[in-house]
């Protein structure tokens, strides 16, 4: 992974000025772009044939996971346009680069599915977008530590997907180990830059949006 290098005048940016940068990441929506130095991890293994039943699970799965990516980018975007600490800019990018190559490689497996990511990506993006905002606001310490939570649920819930994945799925699982080994470094690199930790209460409603995030986004 290449980091990404810290803006040299992040401190001077006025209030209107960080504004104006989040306004333009809404508006702009996820990048879909997937960096060109990030291979996928699923590309040397056979595509075992599926049954219908075992296509339209993975598909499901792949699809919250999808929109998960979709959630990530808006997060580390509204994050990044408010920090004033330029290491912890850093980590946001750096965080960001490989969320978009995890994004094209659930795209790439739900179309070998033939499948499609969820119809309320926009909305799913927008209320990232705003959530990641609130964290940012309110510091770096708080910022970090979302970031610290939300990856080790994303970890936690990829073990979940890995099990539910049909056993011949190992396009699918292939590539959601890898997510989840880069979601763990995510996790860490925040706690290296002074993440605070989330009180039970905030961590819980994170678990209960993401939960109602995964019901809706498997079916549309």
């Amino acid at each position: 992974m290449k980091s990404q290098p810290a803006p040299a005048a992040l401190r001077a940016y006025r209030l209107f000025d960080r504004l104006i940068m989040a306004v333009d990441g809404l508006a702009r929506g996820p990048d879909t772009h997937a960096p060109g130095d990030d291979s996928n991890p699923a590309a040397d293994l056979p595509d075992t044939p599926l049954s219908d039943t075992e296509r339209r699970r993975s598909a499901a799965l792949m699809r919250v996971n999808h929109t998960g990516e979709i959630c990530a980018q808006a997060l580390y975007a509204a994050q990044s346009a408010w920090t004033t600490d330029p290491a912890a800019c850093t980590t946001l990018q750096a965080a960001g680069h490989e969320e978009r190559a995890h994004l094209d490689w659930c795209a790439t497996r739900l179309r070998e599915l033939e499948s499609h990511p969820s119809r309320l990506d926009a909305g799913w993006f927008a209320g990232a977008y705003a959530i990641g905002t609130a964290f940012a606001v309110c510091g770096d310490a708080w910022s970090m530590g979302f970031l610290d939570e939300t990856e080790r649920q994303v970890v936690a819930h990829l073990d979940d997907h890995l099990a539910r994945l049909p056993r011949g799925d190992r396009r699918s699982a292939a590539i959601l180990r890898q997510m989840q080994r880069d979601e763990a470094r995510h996790a860490a690199s925040a706690m290296r830059h002074g993440a605070r930790a989330l009180p039970l209460p905030l961590r819980l409603m994170m678990k209960g949006q993401a939960a109602l995030m995964k019901a809706v986004a498997a079916r549309i």
